[in-house]
């Protein structure tokens, strides 16, 4: 049976040439491919204290994040992690380079989190947050983050300090899919 969002005419079975069993239509042979959703966001500071997010929507309301969200079709990963930060948290960005790359398997996710300066300090909730802050590394509200991301990008931003970014920063040896949050 298809999913909810697929015609019922489309049944599970492995396409000619492929290893894996898809949902294939009867009818004409299309494909449907159920791939990773990309999100695309930033660690972004401002005079050393960090930009965090309290989320205003499920999943995970009211835990605080940094700004983050789905790519979009059209735009670059940087271009969307920008976009995020400023429907997040009315922010400017200067965005560094790629920071990190982490898999989340439990929710077919691929996380591409930048490093990024405040192009001002100006800032302010967005519809999708409750409230916005600038946050000193010891005032960051560890036990009300979001998601495992959040804290290993943020440990990954200090880790690295102001050196130049080389390979990005993965998922911890302990946990390559990306556990849920507790």
């Amino acid at each position: 049976m298809a999913p909810a969002n697929i015609p019922d005419n489309f049944v599970k079975r492995t396409p000619p040439g492929d290893e894996r069993e898809r949902l294939v239509c009867e009818k004409c042979d299309f494909i449907h491919y159920d791939n990773p959703r990309i999100i695309v966001g930033a660690v972004c500071t401002w005079e050393g204290r960090y930009l965090m997010c309290k989320r205003a929507i499920a999943p995970r309301r009211g835990f605080w994040t940094l700004p983050a969200g789905f790519m979009e079709v059209g735009e670059t990963a940087a271009d969307g992690a920008a976009r995020e930060a400023w429907e997040e948290a009315r922010v400017r960005l200067e965005i560094d380079g790629l920071l990190a790359v982490y898999d989340v398997l439990h929710v077919g996710q691929v996380q591409l989190i930048y490093r990024a300066r405040l192009a001002t300090p100006d800032y302010a909730a967005g519809t999708e947050s409750l409230e916005v802050d600038l946050y000193d590394w010891d005032r960051i509200p560890w036990d009300e983050l979001a998601f495992p991301t959040v804290r290993w990008a943020l440990q990954a931003h200090r880790e690295l300090g102001d050196r130049p970014l080389a390979a990005p920063f993965t998922n911890p040896p302990d946990d390559l899919g990306g556990s849920p949050p507790d």
